[in-house]
């Protein structure tokens, strides 16, 4: 399972701090948590320019155009 949400606001996720306890104790039983951090293997290629949200949504295209 994975999750970019740390343990600690698991409560305030599902709104019930007792049920988050019990849910994550059940998961995280003989489990090894592993935590990764700094940049985003997916993104290495952006060279920290942000995303706007048309390029979010704009479709890769299925091939490179043909110029005549």
């Amino acid at each position: 399972m994975t999750s970019k949400r740390p343990l600690e606001d698991w409560g305030k996720l599902i709104g019930d701090v007792p049920a988050a306890t019990a849910i994550l104790d059940r998961f995280l039983h003989n489990a090894d948590v592993i935590t990764i951090t700094g940049r985003s293997y997916r993104l290495k290629d952006r060279a920290g320019k942000p995303a706007t949200v048309a390029e979010k949504s704009k479709p890769e295209p299925a091939c490179e155009p043909v110029e005549k």
